[in-house]
């Protein structure tokens, strides 16, 4: 037995050589080139979005939000993966740390606005849909309205997810994707930014290159972030197959829910959001007992992460922190279990019977 926590997608290699072969023959390899108009406007017609910016990954997409925003301050979750806090403090903004709600594992919106009543001078939210799990977007933008604050959205988890019959991209000022190897589409690297106003749109994508406007002149300081032509190729290729690997993700998902809902804790979704099986978290809260499924599975190879972990505010300490218990707790009990689109059910059954024979 050999199960692979994350074993990313492969594109087809006869599809793709026909794109690589479109760039070659056209020698538009990066630039706004038509691979990337292509990738473009098909990801905006199957995630029924509007102003979607291909960028070169997801740190870059959360960055350049921030400036095409004009965020210099924002308050965020602790639990998240590095990037969401480190892509901010490394373009010098100040950063605050508010704490999440103990079944979804999100931002909480109460302890939100909170933090907010403490001090509201912080520009703007930075929350995660932790797992591809929705945030409660109704209450935070009632708490960013309240505050006059602007809101963006780390969906780097959440490709595909609705709620209800609405994109979960389409909501809060921006929301940025991830489209690395290990995410449930990929281009190898790469991102996007879903942007609410046309004008920051169109503002992040001179960005992106440099600075320079339309005319080819020089407008503000800007970098280069723009996706290139080959990995457009990976993610057109990938595309095509979207739907099943989703179907697929969520049904191995939902089996493993099924499986261990009375064995171990499992955070609570959001009552309607769809699901695409990007990660598998479990909760123990008991190290010793943790450390014993850990070994088990180890040993048995078949590979587990406890992730997120530290909580960031611990990661981070010099930033200010408005209270985390919740994020510390459960950064120390969540664990993630093999989930890609090579597994079986039979290999979520083995995961499970392990879990269950040492729990």
């Amino acid at each position: 037995m050999n199960i692979l926590l994350n074993n990313p997608l492969q594109p087809d290699l006869n599809k793709l050589t026909k794109y690589l072969q479109q760039v070659n023959e056209s020698h538009w390899y990066t630039n706004f080139g038509p691979l990337h108009q292509k990738l473009t406007n098909r990801l905006e017609e199957y995630l029924g979005v509007e102003h979607l910016l291909l960028v070169s990954n997801g740190t870059l997409a959360l960055q350049v939000a921030c400036k095409a925003l004009g965020i210099t301050s924002a308050i965020t979750t602790p639990f998240s993966f590095v990037a969401t806090t480190s892509s901010l403090l490394w373009q010098g903004m100040e950063v605050a740390f508010s704490d999440i709600d103990p079944e979804s594992y999100n931002l909480c919106p109460t302890k939100l606005e909170n933090a907010l009543t403490e001090d509201e001078h912080f520009d703007a939210i930075v929350a995660t849909h932790v797992y591809g799990n929705p945030c409660n977007v109704t209450e935070i933008e009632n708490v960013a309205k309240k505050f006059n604050k602007k809101v963006i959205y780390d969906a780097a988890h959440a490709f595909g997810v609705k709620i209800g019959e609405q994109s979960i991209l389409k909501f809060g000022d921006a929301s940025t994707l991830s489209f690395h190897a290990t995410k449930v589409f990929h281009t190898v690297e790469g991102g996007a930014i879903i942007f609410k106003h046309k004008a920051d749109f169109e503002k992040a994508k001179q960005f992106i290159n440099f600075g320079i406007n339309a005319d080819g002149s020089l407008g503000e300081p800007g970098i280069n972030a723009k996706l290139n032509e080959y990995q457009c190729a990976v993610g057109l290729t990938l595309l095509d197959d979207i739907d099943a690997i989703i179907k697929h993700r969520a049904e191995l998902f939902k089996l493993y829910c099924d499986q261990l809902k009375n064995i171990v804790e499992l955070p609570i979704w959001h009552s309607k959001a769809s699901y695409n099986g990007a990660y598998m978290p479990i909760y123990i809260a008991d190290s010793e007992r943790q450390l014993k499924i850990i070994e088990a599975l180890t040993g048995n190879n078949i590979q587990c992460r406890r992730y997120f972990f530290p909580s960031l505010d611990v990661a981070y300490d010099k930033q200010k922190s408005f209270g985390c218990f919740s994020s510390q707790k459960i950064a120390l009990g969540a664990i993630c279990l093999p989930l890609h689109s090579y597994m079986t059910e039979n290999d979520v059954l083995a995961v499970t019977d392990i879990i269950k024979e040492n729990i």
